[in-house]
């Protein structure tokens, strides 16, 4: 088995799950110090703002899950023994990961910012709930692009 192949493979796959994640929670953060502020003056606005706190948390999911698509291709889940792959292939792999984690972080991060503001918006406006998630939804947009792309061209490399 090629040492550098499945490793080239492994820290695609890392990079997807901790960049993804690392922008998820910063946009968690963001979005949920504009609702603590919030509720500080209205309580009953929980829902709402943890609703809006949790949309950037998408993220770090799909990036989870990028990984979990690695491990089952390297067949490296269930038990199987890892397959051999060569450093074309691992590369690869790593660089199918990387729309996922690069997207994944930045994105995650604005969304977050989308996030905070559309729960400012709805502590002066309740009745805006249903605005309020599109703002953030439409940066997930790019976030489902990226996790796509990523799961097409994990698909077309053969081991």
């Amino acid at each position: 088995m090629d040492l550098l192949g499945i490793s080239l493979a492994l820290f695609g796959a890392a990079l997807a799950t901790a960049l993804a994640g690392i922008g998820s929670a910063i946009g968690i953060q963001v979005a949920g110090t504009s609702a603590a502020g919030v509720m500080t003056e209205d309580p009953d606005k929980f829902a709402s703002c943890l609703i809006l706190q949790a949309l950037p948390g998408t993220q770090g999911i799909y990036g989870l899950l990028i990984t979990f698509f690695v491990l089952n291709k390297l067949g490296l889940l269930g038990g199987g023994g890892a397959v051999a792959i060569n450093w074309n292939q691992g590369l690869q792999i790593f660089a199918a990961c990387m729309p996922v984690a690069l997207v994944g972080w930045i994105s995650a991060i604005h969304q977050g910012k989308t996030s905070a503001a559309s729960i400012q918006m709805i502590a002066k406006k309740p009745e805006a709930m249903g605005k309020a998630i599109i703002l953030p939804a439409m940066v997930e947009t790019y976030a489902v692009l990226a996790l796509l792309t990523s799961i097409l061209m994990l698909m077309g490399v053969q081991v």
